[in-house]
């Protein structure tokens, strides 16, 4: 008996770039491809042996790219009747931040005798309970074994197996309003208690050491356009919108608001506006920001179809930075074509260079025409029992409290470095600390924005290559190296 057809979504794109020009030559092609609308069986447009369930499910207009789901059967069917066009797959790009250990859990212990183990999280030294904070108990923290679990509405973590024994390592992530925390080589008592540090808005973590607040009369962002594409904002009290848009094929191009905490992070970094000691304020809060939901729900990845359709979009809405804090997915046509897209737009995309423990810099921050950003900390910016504290590893700076966060991948793509290691910002429902080169990302961006806002005669450029180029150009004369080293922080940081 054959095996019935694997169905799999591809992009169609024209022969160069991300749709056909204006000018393109008229052709049979073109007008083929023009029909292929959403929704539409491609059977019906084209001759030959498709299924009726090759069909069309998005489009970014008649010219651009489409995507298109069908067997990979019919792939030669579909290549011979659309020559020249580039048939790429769908692939997914993933949020750069930094909870490694939640996404490898324990293997439980099996085989082994359970006991079990009652843990109660309370805030500081109140009595007031920790809810819904993911544990991670490791015994062999090499080989992965231990076990996790949530704390309930009395902040009772209840394990099953591990009573009795040595914990090698012990990570705690509260989900908002609380530092993590993190230690190693201890022994629990049943009912043990562990107070979490509440997070304090005049705290000052690594942003606010660099990046402390501009003088009352700088435009500090005013009149420039950033872009975060990511898992939505907001809704947040300290983040003002001044646009934006869905991209995920199906879901309501109006519902922007953030499916998870990442976009709403990333977010505040750049143009919070809240005001102390009750909010925050990002490094350029004057920015107008456009926010682009590439994220559908409960789904990890980030389609890159999604992600070039939110690019062009953000050069339509004009802006002038767009930040990606996404990687970890293949060399991709599509999205190359999209960043360099909006670089032939006067655009900048800054993009995180991954998080996979100092591995070569993940695409798409590796291609040229992205501005790749990795992550520093710096110690006496955030407790000292956190689940960043691992991450202080060398090579350390000039200034010796400055460290390259372990998890930071580096490599000759790397253009600027940028603090990434416990950022207090906004997520939905309060603030947390977060780290990862996707914090990183952001502050790169925000730099950018308050340099540029000060540059009227490269906002009023034409909205060309050499407006792309004169924008790294500037970017250029900001930035200050830390003594790590080009392959690990490119020319440096920049500075405001």
């Amino acid at each position: 008996m054959s095996k019935p057809p694997v169905y799999q979504n591809y992009i169609l794109l024209p022969k160069l770039g991300v749709r056909f020009p204006d000018n393109y030559p008229d052709s049979d092609v073109q007008h083929t491809y023009a029909r292929l609308t959403t929704r539409t069986h491609l059977d019906d447009v084209l001759a030959g042996c498709l299924t009726d369930r090759a069909v069309v499910l998005d489009m970014i207009g008649c010219s651009g790219a489409k995507l298109v789901r069908l067997s990979a059967e019919e792939l030669p069917d579909l290549r011979a009747q659309l020559p020249g066009l580039r048939i790429i797959p769908e692939v997914f790009y993933y949020p750069q931040r930094w909870q490694q250990e939640v996404r490898s859990k324990p293997r439980p212990l099996a085989g082994q005798p359970r006991t079990g183990l009652k843990l109660v999280l309370r805030e500081g030294r109140s009595s007031k309970p920790i809810i819904g904070a993911t544990v991670m108990a490791f015994t062999n923290f090499d080989e992965r074994e231990g076990e996790h679990s949530i704390s309930d509405n009395q902040g009772v973590v209840r394990f099953r197996s591990i009573g009795n024994r040595p914990i090698e390592q012990l990570y705690i992530y509260p989900k908002v309003g609380y530092w993590t925390f993190w230690r190693q080589n201890l022994t629990l008592d049943n009912e043990a208690v562990i107070s979490l540090v509440p997070v304090r808005l005049t705290y000052q973590d690594a942003q606010r050491f660099f990046y402390p607040p501009a003088p009352e009369d700088h435009p500090n962002g005013r009149g420039v356009k950033v872009g975060v594409i990511d898992t939505g904002s907001g809704p947040h009290p300290d983040l003002v919108l001044a646009g934006g848009t869905c991209t995920v094929t199906g879901d309501d191009p109006t519902d922007f608001a953030d499916i998870d905490e990442h976009g709403t992070h990333v977010a505040g970094i750049i143009a919070a506006r809240g005001v102390s000691p009750t909010g925050l304020k990002g490094i350029c809060p004057n920015v107008d920001l456009y926010t682009y939901r590439v994220f559908g729900r409960n789904v990890r990845g980030a389609s890159n179809f999604a992600i070039i359709k939110a690019i062009e979009q953000a050069v339509t809405d004009g802006c002038d930075l767009i930040n990606i804090s996404m990687g970890g997915g293949p060399t991709d046509d599509a999205i190359e074509d999209a960043i360099s897209y909006a670089h032939d737009n006067g655009a900048v995309c800054f993009v995180a260079t991954g998080n996979d423990g100092r591995k070569p810099v993940s695409f798409p921050a590796s291609f040229s025409l992205s501005l790749a950003v990795g992550a520093m900390g710096r110690r006496g910016t955030f407790p000292s029992n956190t689940t960043d504290s691992p991450n202080i590893q060398p090579p350390f700076g000039t200034d010796r409290k400055n460290f390259v966060a372990a998890f930071s991948n580096i490599g000759p793509e790397v253009d600027f470095i940028a603090p990434g290691v416990g950022i207090v910002s906004t997520v939905p429902g309060g603030y947390a600390p977060l780290s990862g080169t996707s914090m990183a990302c952001p502050m790169a961006t925000g730099a950018a924005a308050r340099h540029l806002s000060v540059r009227t005669d490269i906002l009023n450029m034409p909205r060309n290559t050499a407006r792309a180029e004169a924008i790294v150009h500037m970017l250029a004369e900001q930035v200050q190296p830390m003594g790590f080293g080009p392959t690990i922080e490119g020319t440096g940081m920049l500075f405001v």
